[in-house]
């Protein structure tokens, strides 16, 4: 799967953060091409279903292991639960466990149907903060001087074109005069901070460029 152009990665980002700003739980998932999916949840109906039929509520009707019935989500008084009493062969787990009867729903929790990841976003809950937000600003995350010399060459090429690939480890340490390994030792430790190290490892790179400049980390100055 090729690397996801910081562009995308910037429309992702902003994508969530405009639902952060509607206020109202949301789900975020991906379908097999790549692309992000950001469903508000309705207050009615109260209940919605999960499935691979394509008239489901939450269809993903890509994942073969998804059942045309799987689980359902619903809406009780200010909380969204996740019920699945048996509807699905392969089952749904709920930040890793198992779902059996009805569980609830936190924000920032990862859903598992199938073969498929859904995030539950709940914006009214404060105190927590999902890894695809934009931070607040560039000093929520602080960067060594070394660090932020490795993320403005990462983000060098998309100053040429907003669809261009982040600068490959190779080319970074060529820059800022450091070996491959270190430049890789660098980035994880960058993906950490940014919370980053769960995501497919096409879209990391991506994504960190993409937040640095959406952060103001990285500025067109620094090119």
């Amino acid at each position: 799967m090729s690397e996801v152009s910081v562009a995308d990665a910037v429309a992702d980002l902003k994508a969530i953060n405009e639902a952060e700003r509607q206020g109202s739980p949301f789900l975020v998932l991906r379908s097999p091409d790549g692309r992000q999916h950001v469903r508000t949840l309705p207050t009615q109906p109260a209940k919605l279903t999960v499935g691979r039929r394509a008239e489901a509520d939450v269809a993903l009707s890509w994942d073969p292991e998804v059942s045309r019935l799987h689980a359902l989500l619903e809406h009780v008084g200010d909380d969204w639960v996740v019920v699945d009493d048996g509807l699905s062969r392969n089952g749904s787990f709920l930040d890793g466990t198992k779902v059996i009867g009805r569980r609830r729903l936190s924000d920032a929790c990862r859903l598992v149907f199938g073969e498929t990841v859904v995030i539950f976003r709940d914006p009214a809950d404060s105190h927590s903060q999902t890894t695809a937000s934009l931070p607040i600003s560039a000093a929520t995350i602080p960067v060594t001087p070394m660090q932020r010399k490795v993320l403005v060459e990462l983000c060098r090429p998309v100053n040429e074109s907003a669809f261009a690939t982040p600068a490959t480890n190779k080319e970074i340490a060529e820059a800022v005069h450091l070996s491959v390994d270190a430049v890789k030792a660098h980035l994880r430790s960058l993906f950490e901070r940014f919370g980053l190290e769960e995501l497919p490892q096409n879209q990391k790179r991506g994504r960190l460029a993409a937040t640095a400049l959406v952060a103001g980390l990285v500025t067109p100055r620094d090119f």
